[in-house]
């Protein structure tokens, strides 16, 4: 016997906005540290309908502080990446 599962999608009311609910998507992240920023795009995340505020989840919170860290180390002032996981 053969069961089939089927992902629920978990959508969310936004913290900010408090009207919209979240759906799957990409962001375009910026992260700035003292005279340093790093452009991040194509950020899966969840993004809200109503006012495009974006939520990540620790997985890739992580791979996104590690790109930048990198880019940092690297003596990067102004980096544009494309997110990698």
């Amino acid at each position: 016997m053969e069961f089939g599962f089927q992902k629920e999608i978990e959508f969310m009311k936004c913290v900010i906005c408090k009207h919209g609910e979240t759906a799957p998507g990409v962001a375009t992240i910026t992260l700035q540290r003292g005279e340093s920023t790093v452009i991040i795009k194509g950020v899966p995340a969840d993004i809200c309908e109503n006012c495009a505020e974006y939520y990540l989840n620790e997985a890739v919170t992580e791979k996104v502080l590690e790109q930048a860290d990198a880019a940092l180390r690297a003596g990067a002032e102004l980096e544009v990446r494309r997110y990698a996981a």
